[in-house]
Order: structure tokens, then C-alpha cells, then sequence
């Protein structure tokens, strides 16, 4: 989980939102791992997660995908959460929670987010993804009050 919020802090020293995702096979080695790439073009989809989903989509079949965890400093929005079902991933552990996200970050325009749990994604689909979060909340929350209480500023 910690490694999560170590490429998430590197997102933050770059000036980017500071999510940071990994993926880890069933013996537990690190395949990718994945910041925020909103930056440099403000891509609204450039989240963390969804951008390792696609690489490992691209690169390894759904039943290994189905024998990894994503590992994800914050809570799989529903547009992450839909790209961790569609590629097969079998368990997703996640720290900050959108709901405590959402507090954190209020309407800010780049961050507009959704409190949807990744559970209610996932529960409405045809199989099944274990979904273990959040953990270590305060860790997580403090990388995000550095970033986001400097831009309401």
C-alpha cells in the first residue's frame, strides 16, 4: 500500500494530483506502476488507475489479470472502477476513500469527484472483484491535503 503513496508522492513533487497505482502479480512482484497523468496535457482521464488498466490490458490476458491486485493510493473512481472490471482484475486494495477524497478536494474544477464506492461498480457487474479499503487513510489523506489545500489557495 505504502509503495502506492511513494509514486503518488512523486506525482505531487512534480506539481501533478497525487495518485499513484500498482499492479502485482500473485507472488507479489511489482509488473507497473503508474501516477496521475493529468498533466502535462489536463487529460481528465489520465487517473492513475485507468492508465495502468490499460497498459495491463495491453500487455497481459484477463485470467492473469484475474490473479493480480491493483494496489491504488485512493479509491477507484467509477471510471477507474469500470476499467478494473473490464480488464480483470481480481482484487483492488485501495487507500483514501472518494467519500474522504471528496471532503478533501470540495468542487474543485480538476477533481470534480464522483462518491460512488468501487463496490457498487463493481457489485453491478457479472463477476466478481474483491475490493479490500481503505487502509492507512490518514497516510493517504495527508498527501492530498499538501496538494489540494495549495490550490484553493
Amino acid at each position: 500500500m505504502r509503495e502506492s503513496f511513494q509514486v503518488a508522492e512523486r506525482a505531487l513533487e512534480k506539481g501533478c494530483h497525487p495518485f499513484g497505482a500498482l499492479l502485482v502479480d500473485a507472488d507479489g512482484t511489482v509488473l507497473m506502476e503508474q501516477e496521475n497523468a493529468f498533466l502535462p496535457h489536463h487529460d481528465m482521464t489520465g487517473h492513475a488507475e485507468r492508465v495502468i488498466l490499460t497498459r495491463a490490458s495491453r500487455t497481459y490476458p484477463p485470467d492473469f489479470l484475474a490473479r493480480c491486485t491493483l494496489y491504488t493510493s485512493a479509491e477507484p473512481c467509477a471510471m477507474c472502477a469500470g476499467a478494473a472490471y473490464w480488464a480483470g482484475i481480481g482484487r483492488v486494495v485501495y487507500g483514501l476513500s472518494e467519500k474522504q477524497l471528496k471532503a478533501i478536494t470540495g468542487n474543485h474544477p480538476e477533481n470534480p469527484t464522483l462518491d460512488l464506492p468501487c463496490r457498487t461498480v463493481f457489485a453491478a457487474g457479472q463477476r466478481s472483484v474483491q475490493v479490500i479499503g481503505p487502509l492507512l487513510e490518514e497516510e493517504a489523506t495527508a498527501l492530498h491535503l499538501r496538494f489540494w489545500e495549495k490550490e484553493k489557495d
